[in-house]
């Protein structure tokens, strides 16, 4: 603690709405009422040293009654005041006996205030043994309710004011952790309104131009482009209201399908493989987020001509690429909010994210694949996504599904297709 007490803004906050516990302390100051009232009687032998050294108990007792705190408690003066506490305690309980003797009890009461661990079992004992002996020099057999209730208000003390400290710690701890959680909630949020508003307003943006550039020429294709935003606008209200409250799971296939329409919309070609078994629901949210992210930078930055997404299911590990041979890849910011997203999300079910340049490329990330092409082709070298996350598919018996076939280009694939190779 003592590393926290030179800092006064959050530690000090947390401790300052505790009510202090040296007022549930300063009754037991009754205790000396006895010894007051011999002074004020004049039975005290030598009253004047009698009164100042009740004076000065009763003062270093408050003091020490209000230093529950743990960067007072530790500091130098308490630990001083402590044992001169300790000293005025044992001069008054030796000199004048009797009712004087009251005083060790609050000296145990002080003591589990200051002294916490190993110094508190040591100094406790020692406290109660001298109070037993000076109390049996004086009053014999009588010692033994002194040394009982000087043992018991020390461990009781320390005991409550531990258990106090605890439900304090226990507090903050719980305030940190929901402040965590409102934190996680917010990057949950930003990134996912990141991932589905990118993807919803690329596609809209591109429908929108391919509706223009057909509109002089072919109406009917261009009313089927407005038709389609009008679609991807009502799926996008739909996906936002799931996304705020925390329950949108994604769908690979429709994902896939979208990919491919938005693909097909901005003139890239779309090629999608898919092989082994279905992947499980987990799994398919995650490769969803992953095409969407994917599929939105290739149509904003790649200006590609054919774009590959191949989807490989293995009992290990499922694996999805997605190969572009555009020249969008020195536009695209692999750091960027979207990516970084990606690779936060999959790194928390084991998986893994990784980017390179090269059409075909081996997907690692260190650019070195599909980098031999010359002149124009090298100014297209292409852009590789790589996802790979642990297997949990929707086929327990792991049984892989038929190798994939192509599709014929242009052909709408119907559900038998997309559990093989929907193009």
């Amino acid at each position: 603690m003592s590393g926290s007490c030179g800092t006064e803004g959050r530690v000090q906050e947390k401790w300052r709405a505790v009510p202090p516990g040296g007022f549930g302390l300063l009754p037991w100051l009754l205790l000396g009422m006895g010894a007051f009232s011999h002074l004020f009687q004049g039975t005290t032998a030598n009253p004047w040293i009698g009164g100042a050294g009740l004076l000065v108990f009763n003062s270093l007792y408050v003091f020490l009654a209000f230093s529950t705190h743990p960067c007072r408690r530790d500091a130098l003066s308490t630990r001083v005041a402590l044992a001169l506490l300790a000293a005025v305690t044992c001069a008054l309980a030796i000199g004048y006996g009797g009712s004087w003797l009251l005083f060790f009890p609050l000296l145990g009461l002080a003591t589990g205030v200051v002294l916490r661990g190993r110094r508190l079992r040591v100094t406790a004992v020692a406290v109660t043994v001298v109070a037993g002996v000076v109390s049996c020099v004086h009053d014999g057999w009588g010692a033994l309710g002194i040394l009982y209730a000087t043992a018991v208000s020390t461990v009781v003390t320390a005991t409550i004011l531990r258990l106090a400290e605890t439900v304090r710690e226990l507090r903050a701890a719980r305030e940190e952790l929901a402040q965590r959680a409102v934190q996680e909630e917010r990057l949950r949020f930003s990134r996912d309104l990141h991932d589905l508003l990118g993807h919803t307003m690329s596609v809209i943006v591109v429908k929108s131009e391919a509706a223009r550039r057909l509109a002089p020429r072919d109406l009917d294709a261009a009313l089927a482009q407005v038709t389609d935003i009008e679609s991807v606008g009502r799926q996008a209200l739909t996906e936002i209201r799931e996304t705020v409250t925390g329950y949108r799971d994604g769908s690979l296939d429709t994902e896939l399908d979208r990919a491919r329409s938005a693909l097909t919309a901005a003139g890239v070609t779309p090629v999608v493989r898919r092989s082994g078994p279905p992947p499980g629901p987990r799994t398919e949210v995650l490769l969803s987020w992953v095409v969407r992210e994917a599929v939105t930078n290739v149509v904003r930055h790649s200006a590609a001509g054919r774009c590959e997404i191949a989807v490989t299911t293995t009992p290990e590990r499922v694996r999805l690429t997605i190969t572009d041979d555009g020249d969008g890849a020195r536009g695209t910011d692999t750091d960027g909010t979207g990516l970084h997203g990606l690779t936060e999300r999959l790194a928390a079910a084991g998986g893994t994210l990784r980017t390179g340049v090269g059409v075909g490329g081996d997907g690692d990330g260190d650019g070195d694949g599909g980098g031999d092409a010359e002149g124009d082709d090298a100014s297209r070298a292409g852009f590789t996504l790589s996802a790979e996350l642990p297997a949990d598919t929707a086929d327990s018996t792991g049984t892989p599904a038929a190798a994939p076939e192509p599709v014929a280009a242009g052909a709408r694939p119907g559900p038998a297709d997309r559990a093989k190779t929907p193009v």
